[in-house]
This record gives C-alpha cells, structure tokens and sequence, in this order.
C-alpha cells in the first residue's frame, strides 16, 4: 500500500515537472542524431604502461582497447594474456592472488566467479576532457 502511494506521488511528480527540467544531458542540447562538427570524438589510448591508481583499492584500469573482447560463460579474453600461465610471453600484469579465492576468503585453484568478469572493476581509459571540474588528490600513502 505504501509502495502504491509512494510510486503515485513518484509519478505525478515527474509528470508534473517540465520536460527539460527532469534531466539534463551532459552533451547539453546537441540531439543524438545530430552531426555536430563540436563534439570532439573520443579516441582509446593505445596501449601503454600500467595507469596510476589513485586510492589504495582501486583496480587497476586497462591501458589499452578491449574492444571486440568476450567476456562471458565459456570464454574470458583477458585471461589470453593476463592469466598466471601467459602473462610473461604477453609482457602482461598477471591476475592477482586476490582473484583466487571465493567470498570466504578460502584459496582456489582457479579464477573465483565473482572475480571472472574482469570489466566490472576494471575500465579502459579515453582520452577525453573531463564532463565536470575535479580537484582530486591522490591518497599520500600511495604516492610515488
């Protein structure tokens, strides 16, 4: 009942509101089927020496074009040259001991299936311009 009423107020609410007020893009008015001589394409890096990381746990991002990689049930691509047994030939960062071991922190023998799509942590990089300000800084107890 209460689900009912919040969902109700929920709708009304956005009905209500002007369509250009309930969201905003970030490529501001530019529709997406409009050839805009403005936007500026964004263009993967090619492949390059291991990112600096900004904070302790964060996961390492990928230095270079994964596009066309499987990751699913029966095939993972990064393991092609990040897996124990082929990271030296492939000149590769080799998959953590951390992603050998199940959520109760007990040794496998393999890549545990929480830790086997390898793109839910881990993201390429663009080169491209920020869509907001940032002023970050990385932790002190990781820099160089």
């Amino acid at each position: 009942m209460k689900k009912t009423i919040l969902m109700g107020i929920v709708l009304a609410a956005t009905w209500l509101l002007p369509a250009h007020a309930a969201l905003q893009s970030e490529r501001g008015d530019v529709a997406l089927d409009a050839a805009d001589e403005k936007a500026e394409p964004k263009k993967w890096q090619a492949d390059r020496d291991p990112i600096p990381r900004d904070s302790v746990q964060q996961p390492p991002l990928i230095p270079h074009k994964i596009d066309g990689y499987v990751i699913n049930l029966q095939s993972n691509k990064c393991l092609t040259c990040h897996s124990w047994a082929n990271y030296k030939q492939a000149h590769a960062t080799k998959v953590s001991q951390t992603h050998f071991s199940d959520r109760d922190g007990d040794a496998m023998s393999n890549i545990s299936a929480r830790r086997y799509f390898c793109t839910q942590c881990h993201v390429p990089q663009v080169d491209a311009k920020p869509l907001v300000e940032n002023n970050f800084k990385p932790v002190q107890a990781i820099k160089n």
